[in-house]
């Protein structure tokens, strides 16, 4: 009987042992995995993106569009004060809201969309 003890602990022990290892090698899996990523990502800054800002839009027959001239108005499918698009080639990533810095205009981030739902869009 002492002996079965004896050999459920040493098993016991044994099973620890290898648990640790194994966070051991997962940890330094994810170590290099982000290592990676990171690499990656550095070659992707780089890379040019064409960023926009949608003040809204709207719906309008062709015969409307013919008719548009110098002065002509056309109601948008937003509200004043509403939030504009921020969009990523073609893609939503923010809304934002219009500013002026010194002569030209810009636009300030008022809420980014989440990372995981932007990749979800593309």
């Amino acid at each position: 009987m002492a002996e079965e003890k004896n050999k459920e602990a040493v098993e016991t022990e044994n099973k620890a042992e290898e648990a640790n290892k194994s966070e051991e090698v997962n940890s330094d899996n994810v170590e290099k995995n982000e290592r990676t990523g990171l690499e990656n990502l550095k070659v992707l800054e780089n890379i040019d993106v064409k960023l926009t800002v949608e003040v809204g839009g709207a719906e309008i027959k062709l015969r409307e569009l013919l008719r548009i001239n110098e002065g002509s108005v056309i109601e948008l499918e937003r509200l004043a004060g509403d939030p504009l698009d921020i969009l990523a080639n073609g893609t939503i990533i923010a809304k934002g809201e219009v500013v002026m810095i010194g002569e030209r205009f810009g636009i300030r981030f008022t809420e980014v969309v989440d990372p995981k739902e932007r990749v979800q869009n593309l």
